[in-house]
């Protein structure tokens, strides 16, 4: 696995099997500038890192909102140069914030062909507990984060209707593309699998809680005999710099709380 201080591993393929893309637009978007160049290896064969696997994500998640090329060179243009591979998926993920859910559902050997690894149940549910995947409805399988297993149809196999009515392919995973790197990477954290549920909790407790807090505030703010349309205004001009406070904020804390905790071992 690459990680920020390793050297570039992944062979353009790799990287456009990783990214869900094709080769040939790997290699479009190198060619405007968008993408850095790899590291020329032995035989001449270009090597990429993982943060070329996350720029070429936010490169997709800019483009799913509309933004044309030349306003994502722009975008980029204006990003810090030395941003780690996390900081571009943590830029990614603020982005992808406001679009429509990006997830697809792909059967697991395409799963895995992205992922660049094979991945065993444990890997399955520990990516589920980070929410990167969930089982599809019906499909077979332990990892999933809903339901009970399909009853078996008349041929014995597993089978069991999704929302459109068609029965579920099994060990069919509901994924989002871009945040799939950063779940496969967080698969060699030592974490124990009660820890990231627990994470998760706290994470989703305290943002709910937050969230509560802030509406509650928008309404007295707004007041009772305001129409629907002021509301979705102040919504929408509110909404991005809350995000940026609770983002800032939480990076801040988090750093604190480190510091702390290595003067203390």
């Amino acid at each position: 696995m690459t990680t920020d201080t390793e050297e570039p591993t992944l062979t353009v393929d790799e990287l456009a099997a990783r990214a869900g893309v094709t080769v040939r637009t790997v290699r479009f978007y190198s060619s405007k500038g968008l993408l850095p160049p790899p590291v020329i290896g032995p035989r001449r064969v270009g090597h990429y890192s993982q943060e070329h696997l996350a720029r070429l994500a936010l490169i997709e998640e800019l483009q799913r909102q509309g933004m044309t090329l030349a306003a994502i060179e722009r975008h980029l243009q204006q990003l810090p140069a030395d941003l780690s591979a996390q900081d571009l998926a943590l830029h990614r993920a603020v982005v992808a914030s406001w679009a429509p859910d990006a997830a697809e559902d792909v059967p697991r050997e395409e799963l895995e062909r992205r992922a660049g690894r094979p991945l065993g149940e444990e890997d399955l549910e520990r990516l589920v507990a980070m929410n990167i995947i969930e089982r599809a409805e019906g499909a077979s399988g332990t990892a999933h984060s809903s339901g009970s297993p399909a009853a078996p149809d008349s041929s014995g196999s597993p089978a069991a209707p999704d929302s459109s009515g068609s029965p579920a392919a099994p060990d069919t995973f509901r994924v989002d593309p871009a945040l799939l790197a950063l779940g496969v990477q967080l698969l060699d954290v030592p974490l124990a699998h009660e820890s990231i549920l627990a994470a998760r909790g706290v994470l989703l407790e305290h943002s709910r809680a937050a969230a509560r807090e802030l509406s509650a505030l928008l309404r007295e703010a707004v007041g009772e005999h305001e129409s629907v349309a002021a509301v979705k205004s102040l919504s929408a001009h509110m909404q991005p710099l809350v995000v940026q406070a609770l983002l800032t904020t939480f990076q801040r804390s988090l750093k604190a709380e480190l510091r702390e905790w290595l003067k203390e071992s």
